[in-house]
């Protein structure tokens, strides 16, 4: 039984430094624990999140996720610039929070990376099909060929909400 739907945790998953990461005041609400709390518990267990499991954010990087995510009603007040982590540290966190919420919130987290995982799989096989395609027909399909990357090219617009991309970055 899953306590939230993975879209609602999609949705709170950035691209940041190429990677899949989540906020630890988003990762905090999920928990039902105070943002303080969760990385009062990870400090305490630092030995179980080296930097490829969780990072601060510069605060270039804060004010950018701020600005294109449009989360600063929410970000008022803003004292330390926030911790993210990667899909491994999500899943330490499964060590360090041990309520029944945790664990239940944690495997539908993992299940939220997965499906993200496999869109952008999808994606780059998309893309080294029309590559091949490309390679096999001669040039008076160009255009039918060039047509179709600008409309698999990331917009602004296009880029769904679960996805958001922040200002440097890219997925």
């Amino acid at each position: 039984m899953n306590l939230i739907p993975v879209e609602k945790i999609q949705r709170c998953i950035y691209f940041i430094r190429d990677q899949k990461v989540m906020l630890d005041r988003d990762l905090a609400l999920l928990y039902g624990v105070t943002t303080g709390n969760l990385n009062l518990a990870v400090h305490r267990n630092s030995r179980r999140f080296p930097a490829d499991f969780m990072f601060q954010l510069t605060e270039e990087e804060t004010k950018n996720l701020i600005l294109q995510t449009a989360r600063s009603s929410g970000w008022g007040g803003l004292r330390h610039r926030p911790y993210v982590f990667t899909e491994h540290g999500v899943s330490m966190l499964s060590s360090v929070l041990r309520s029944e919420r945790a664990i239940l919130v944690n495997i539908t987290i993992m299940r939220a990376f997965g499906q993200i995982g496999r869109m952008l799989e999808t994606h780059r096989e998309m893309a080294r099909k029309l590559d091949e395609l490309e390679k096999k027909y001669d040039s008076q399909f160009k255009v039918v060929f060039d047509a179709i990357r600008r409309l698999m090219r990331p917009t602004a617009k296009s880029v769904p909400r679960h996805v958001p991309r922040v200002k440097g970055f890219t997925p």
